[in-house]
C-alpha cells in the first residue's frame, strides 16, 4: 500500500503527518532536509483515520493536554535504528536523556554517535521524543525541525524546566 498524508498546521510549523497500512510511518518538518527520511509515493488523504486520530493527539499533545501518545507506529529503517527510535519512546514526558545514555539502554555503549545519526533519521518526530534528546553537557544539539522547534517543545513539556536523568 502506498503512503497517505495529511498537513498539520502547529506551533512549530506545518507537519507532514505519513501514513501506510492503518499506522503513522512519519511526521515531516516544513523545513525537511530532502533524504531524511525515505518514504514511497505520497498520495493525500485527508479522511485516514489513522491521520485523523494523530492529528486529534498532537492538538492535544501542544494544547498541553496529552503527555502521551497512543497510535499504532510504522517505524522504517535497520535494525539499530528502530532500537534507537523504540529508545525514545520509553523516555517520560519532561525527561531528557543523553545520546550516550541512549546507548547504553540499547546495549551498545560505544555508539554514541551512531545513536545520534539514528536520532537524527527517526521518522516520527514528537512521537518518538528525539527532541528529548540532548548533549551530554546539557546543550540542546542538532534537530530535524531546527533548535527553536526542539526548544519550544522542551518548554511546553515542562514549563522551560527540563530535568536531565542521570
Amino acid at each position: 500500500m502506498a503512503y497517505e498524508y495529511t498537513l498539520m498546521p502547529s506551533p512549530v510549523g506545518v507537519l507532514t503527518l505519513v501514513a501506510r497500512d492503518g499506522k503513522l510511518s512519519a511526521i515531516l518538518w516544513e523545513c525537511e532536509r530532502a533524504n531524511r527520511v525515505r518514504l514511497g509515493a505520497l498520495h493525500e488523504a485527508n479522511d485516514s483515520p489513522v491521520l485523523l486520530e494523530t492529528k486529534r493527539q498532537l492538538a492535544e499533545y501542544f494544547a498541553g493536554t496529552r503527555h502521551q501518545f497512543e497510535l499504532e507506529l510504522d517505524f522504517a529503517g535497520t535494525e539499530f535504528q528502530r532500537q534507537v527510535w523504540q529508545a525514545l519512546l520509553t523516555i517520560p514526558f519532561g525527561e531528557t536523556r543523553s545520546y550516550s545514555q541512549i546507548a547504553q539502554q540499547i546495549g551498545n555503549p560505544k555508539a554514541v554517535r551512531a545513536v545520534g545519526a539514528a536520532n537524527g533519521r527517526n521518522p516520527i518526530s514528537i512521537i518518538a521524543p528525539c527532541h528529548r534528546v540532548i548533549g551530554a553537557s546539557g546543550g540542546l544539539t542538532g534537530f530535524a525541525g531546527g533548535l527553536e522547534a526542539k526548544q519550544y517543545l522542551l518548554r511546553l513539556e515542562d514549563r522551560g524546566q527540563v530535568k536531565m536523568a542521570f
